[in-house]
């Protein structure tokens, strides 16, 4: 925010940013800076800065908003990974596979999603980076598709019929059609 605040209302691009805070980090402790990225995206999150293009960050102090964001308490995320039997919602890989598990919020906490068992999911390191630089309907389009998959391999017609239908309105809708799904 240091730096942020002696530059108000000026469109910031993410390496000027990034660069700053890694050579004052340095200059202050001694060490490196592991992920300036953490902190700023938590800094837009939090309402504190305005995200004004994809890596571009604004300091206003006219319109700071406090946001509480709802993080996943420990049992909640021992629920959520136990329903989800331990593995990535979208590929179905575990720890056993040697696949780091993450709980995520559907909905994002900053855009208002709440720290519920019904907005959690489990989900691989990759897809949950994924998730946020593509974006969620088309997460959600390729998890369908997954899941059609999975249910047509073992027979399971419900679940089969039950994902064609979701990628049906995806495709009268025209939502994500770069993807293909393969009836």
């Amino acid at each position: 925010m240091e730096f942020f605040k002696k530059h108000p209302k000026r469109d910031i691009k993410h390496p000027e940013i990034v660069d700053w805070v890694t050579e004052q980090w340095k200059k202050r402790t001694g060490e490196v800076f592991r992920d300036p990225d953490r902190g700023i995206r938590k800094l837009a999150q939090e309402g504190q800065l305005i995200k004004v293009a994809k890596g571009v960050y604004r300091y206003d102090p006219e319109h700071v908003v406090k946001r509480e964001l709802e993080d996943f308490t420990a049992a909640q995320k021992k629920q959520i990974l136990e329903r989800d039997n331990y593995r990535c919602v979208i590929c179905g890989k575990g720890r056993e596979d040697g696949i780091e598990l993450q709980v995520d919020h559907i909905k994002p906490k900053d855009l208002g999603g709440k720290a519920t068992i019904e907005n959690g999911q489990t989900l691989c390191a990759t897809h949950n980076f994924r998730k946020k630089n593509i974006g969620q309907t088309e997460t959600g389009k390729k998890m369908f598709i997954r899941l059609y998959e999975l249910s047509k391999a073992i027979g399971d017609k419900d679940t089969q019929k039950f994902c064609a239908d979701i990628l049906e309105v995806f495709e009268k809708n025209g939502v994500n059609g770069h993807i293909e799904w393969k009836k």
